[in-house]
């Protein structure tokens, strides 16, 4: 699904606040110079929080469709336009390009790698299309390179070092240099020992039920991707649920986000991938939830944590039929 059509004026970059929203949000730079850059998350978006920000001159990428921006750039299954949204966002001028990559940065840097140069980026992306996608082994993930530890520094929250970050991307010829940043290293250094730690915390509220292997880490002010937990679950387990945020929380707050889940495939096993669509427990309740069929998530919805993991988990125990 792509307009055809020049690129738009662009005067501002809203970006996801991952790896592959950075890596997005620099070729896009890139492409304009001038233009402002936000990081965000998908509930920023879909609350309205964000709506001030966004009009025709804005472009936002790696995140859900919002009809008010002027370009849209995501590969997200869930997100993409239905033939109705896409119609009368480009009966307006709207640019969409959305398509199935590995990664929104992927899209991006394939859609302008033939006018700019992005050498750092052309030695990482094979390994951003595969962290974003699922598709990096169990041995490239207990190695734990640099670029794993980097993309888990990334917080829209430091509003701060998400720019710095950004503006040596832009500068910078070579991911060593990155890497050798002192902001940046030091970063890298905390995000070796969270880790290690985090995983010690896994290892407590992480219960397999039925090859799900579930981790409750509401209300303990930790957050976890899912391969941390496929690679402790190792072969028990087909996927993982992971519960994070707080029971008082809400969206926009920066210390305390509301409950949300979200749900992994576990890529490590042997044609782990697409055994079962997963976004269907992600749009079971919230209506906003989603993503891919290997990695997505939502928010807990009411009445409460405990039913709607009761009702994934009847789902997930007639999975052959519901998730297929």
């Amino acid at each position: 699904m792509a307009s055809k059509a020049p690129f738009p004026d662009v005067h501002r970059i809203i970006a996801d606040s991952d790896l592959d929203g950075m890596c997005a949000a620099v070729v896009l730079k890139k492409a304009y110079p001038n233009a402002e850059v936000h990081f965000a998350h998908a509930a920023l978006i879909r609350s309205g929080i964000l709506d001030d920000l966004i009009d025709d001159q804005t472009v936002t990428v790696d995140l859900p469709f919002h009809p008010e921006s002027g370009w849209y750039l995501d590969h997200h299954l869930t997100n993409k336009p239905t033939d109705a949204e896409y119609s009368a966002f480009t009966n307006k001028g709207g640019m969409v390009h959305w398509d199935h990559t590995p990664s929104a940065a992927r899209l991006a840097f394939d859609l302008f790698r033939d006018q700019f140069s992005f050498p750092h980026l052309e030695d990482i992306m094979p390994l951003v299309d595969a962290l974003d996608s699922g598709g990096i082994s169990l041995a490239t993930f207990l190695e734990d390179g640099p670029l794993l530890q980097l993309s888990r520094t990334l917080n829209y929250n430091d509003v701060r070092y998400m720019h710095h970050l950004l503006s040596l991307f832009e500068s910078c010829t070579s991911m060593d240099q990155i890497y050798s940043d002192g902001i940046v290293k030091q970063r890298m250094n905390e995000a070796r020992t969270t880790r290690k730690d985090l995983l010690k915390i896994v290892e407590q509220k992480t219960t397999i039920i039925d090859r799900l292997a579930i981790c409750r880490l509401e209300n303990t002010g930790h957050r976890s991707n899912g391969y941390l937990i496929t690679a402790f679950a190792g072969e028990k387990a087909d996927a993982c649920c992971i519960i994070h945020g707080y029971s008082d929380g809400e969206i926009g707050n920066a210390t305390r986000p509301p409950l949300s889940a979200s749900f992994y495939a576990n890529s490590f096993l042997e044609d782990g991938q697409n055994r079962y669509d997963l976004s269907r427990l992600a749009t079971r309740y919230d209506p906003h939830g989603g993503g891919h069929a290997n990695a997505c998530g939502c928010r807990i919805q009411p009445p409460g944590l405990e039913s709607n993991l009761d009702g994934w988990m009847a789902m997930w125990n007639n999975r052959n039929i519901d998730l297929r």
